[in-house]
């Protein structure tokens, strides 16, 4: 071979190399680029029709809207929480989010382990660490007025609620809904009880079964897929059903009155554009509820409840929002209230 030929095949294979690591280099930056936000589900995973559910979609609608990419890990234990944070962390996820106060001890430790990581912790408040965001909800305002249609719709004077596990997030749901109930028919009793579970369809349905027999006719459910299992129980018996988190009226459109909506999606959605915006704050809580309509009733609820009803409903929404009206989250707050 000539030297000119050698030349020639020397020169073509640098300029060759150049343009590959050209690409690389691209690709590289452009992923670098790129702003990664991933969720650790609870045990309830992520298609359980409500809480975890409506987390997704708001991380869905970042994707789409913003730009960013996104990802979620689930969680089958409560051991799972911190394993699942270290692997995000250790993938350099810009923006990991935990859902639900059960995470809250592992987004503790971890916002500790790693300094520089940028956390948001999902209905529950972590004060006192720079590097999580909280965001929390005014639920027992949603509760509250499901329960008023609770109380006005009942028959029998009898309504029930069940809630997955005994925490303060579900004390929200239970002592607003309560509230409501009273408020609007103060003779309507109301059945209590938890399930120990966020995933036990069966244990849902057998509960719900349980409170149907004992002359309740509406049964409302802050529990994740146990609360499936309750609206399954109130479609085979023809009673009512309250749905949480999300509109449920579609898992069973003659039974299910109402859902005492939480905008989980709209919160993790608007917590993600701040992170893109550079304006994530850590250290803080931000609260979100019916002035910003992330909490409420959907529209759907006019399908099964009357007009009159529905005034009520949104009188009282208004001396909610202006402080006429506080709905109680816990049971102190409730007996003060009913004093």
């Amino acid at each position: 071979m000539t030297f000119k030929k050698l030349t020639t095949l020397a020169m073509a294979t640098v300029v060759s190399a150049s343009l590959l690591v050209g690409c690389s280099t691209t690709e590289e930056s452009k992923s670098d680029d790129t702003i990664t936000v991933a969720m650790i589900t609870d045990v309830a995973g992520v298609n359980d029709q409500s809480f975890n559910q409506s987390a997704w979609e708001g991380l869905q609608k970042a994707e789409k809207e913003l730009g960013v990419e996104v990802k979620y890990l689930e969680s089958k234990q409560d051991s799972d929480y911190a394993t699942n944070i270290e692997t995000l962390a250790d993938e350099g996820v810009d923006l990991i989010l935990g859902v639900g106060m059960k995470l809250a001890p592992a987004i503790e430790e971890a916002a500790d382990l790693y300094p520089e990581q940028k956390f948001v912790l999902v209905d529950e408040e972590l004060t006192g660490k720079d590097n999580v965001k909280s965001i929390l909800f005014n639920a027992q305002e949603s509760a509250y007025l499901a329960g008023l249609v609770a109380g006005k719709m009942t028959k029998t004077n009898n309504v029930g609620f069940i809630g997955g596990m005994e925490l303060p997030v579900i004390d929200t749901f239970k002592y607003g809904f309560m509230a409501g109930v009273k408020a609007a028919n103060p003779e309507a009793e109301v059945q209590a009880q938890y399930a120990n579970s966020f995933t036990d369809q069966a244990k849902g349905k057998a509960i719900a079964n349980q409170m149907y027999s004992n002359n309740a006719d509406i049964v409302f459910t802050c529990g994740g897929d146990v609360g499936t299992g309750a609206i399954e129980a109130a479609k085979e018996v023809g009673k009512y059903a309250i749905g949480v988190d999300r509109d449920q009226s579609d898992l069973a459109p003659e039974n299910v009155l109402t859902s005492a909506i939480k905008r989980v999606d709209v919160g993790v959605y608007e917590t993600v554009k701040s992170y893109v915006e550079g304006v994530y704050e850590g250290g803080t809580t931000t609260v979100y509820g019916l002035e910003d309509n992330s909490v409420g009733i959907p529209d759907t609820t006019k399908n099964l409840v009357s007009q009159e009803i529905l005034d009520l409903v949104n009188e009282h929404t208004e001396k909610l929002k202006s402080g006429e009206i506080v709905a109680p989250k816990n049971e102190e707050e409730y007996k003060a209230m009913f004093k």
